[in-house]
């Protein structure tokens, strides 16, 4: 099964909101796809919630608002909570996701190889024709 792209319902749906700006959404999910797709391509099916992830972030606060005081009332945000971006958590569930990352081994043996050695041995490497080698002490 293939990715689908999330609808601007669904992002409405994701971020609680009872009205949803149609196209603002549908450009924002477009463009979040395409920052997933930098990471992954072919994006996985599951990768539905890191692109609503994104898009709701850069919905909710387009303009990287950290500090905000309307009246008495003032909020503040964490820094980088707002614009459309993929967060470090975001990249390596992707990878995650589509099966990369992690750790692996390479076993770099040929299928063919045999556990015995691969050199001739001697009967005795230390003889020679049934005397010792020259220069181990033997006149």
């Amino acid at each position: 099964m293939a990715f689908v792209t999330p609808t601007a319902e669904q992002l409405g749906l994701y971020l609680g909101l009872d009205e949803i700006q149609g196209d603002r959404a549908d450009l924002l999910i477009a463009q979040a796809v395409a920052l997933a797709e930098s990471v992954v391509k072919p994006l996985p099916d599951q990768a539905t919630a890191i692109v609503l992830s994104a898009a709701g972030r850069a919905y909710v606060n387009p303009q990287q608002v950290s500090y905000e005081t309307i009246g008495p009332m003032s909020v503040q945000r964490p820094s980088g909570s707002g614009g459309l971006y993929l967060t470090k958590a975001d990249k390596a569930a992707l990878k995650s996701l589509a099966g990369r990352g992690g750790a692996f081994t390479v076993d770099p043996t040929p299928t063919d190889a045999s556990p015995w050695a691969s050199w001739p041995l001697d009967e005795d490497p230390m003889m020679s024709g049934g005397e010792f080698e020259p220069g181990w002490g033997n006149p």
